[in-house]
């Protein structure tokens, strides 16, 4: 048998394209996927009642010994304030980050009891969020994102 040539790009499988871009568009349509779902349950909680007195013992320490208040307002400010980051690609781990713990802390206070089951309020989403979270967390927003103009123009911050 004859071996038909390829080109030399066939033969590269980390191509600048496939190692680079395809991972900045992945990393986009996570922030953009988180910054919409956060969004929502923000603007749920600037809109609703605090519901949060009525769980205020289930929450984890230290959050369990601050006024539910202070848990409703943080907790709504970052589901406001993360989600705009995220879209803008600014200090984009750190949104990341935030978004975590906050959904840790509703994983445990919230849904952990109820099991895995979305249908049960279970943690099923919970467990989602984190893990769309976690490659912004571990590698930050990627090419398509001010910070990485930032860190372009100012080299010396650490994003």
């Amino acid at each position: 048998m004859t071996e038909i040539a390829q080109p030399a790009a066939y033969h590269n499988h980390n191509s600048s394209f496939s190692s680079t871009w395809t991972k900045d568009i992945s990393l986009l349509a996570l922030r953009l996927f988180a910054a919409y779902e956060f969004w929502e349950a923000g603007v749920e909680k600037w809109n609703g009642e605090n519901w949060f007195a009525e769980i205020q013992t289930a929450f984890p320490f230290p959050f369990s010994v601050l006024p539910a208040d202070l848990n409703w307002f943080t907790a709504m400010g970052i589901e406001l304030v993360a989600p705009v980051l995220l879209v803008l690609g600014l200090f984009s781990r750190y949104a990341a980050a935030a978004l975590f713990m906050l959904t840790a802390v509703a994983w445990y206070a919230v849904h952990a009891e109820n099991g895995y089951n979305i249908v049960q309020n279970g943690y099923k989403m919970a467990l989602i969020y984190c893990l769309v979270m976690l490659p912004v967390i571990l590698q930050g927003s990627g090419k398509l994102s001010l910070d990485t103009l930032l860190k372009k123009k100012f080299s010396k911050i650490p994003l």
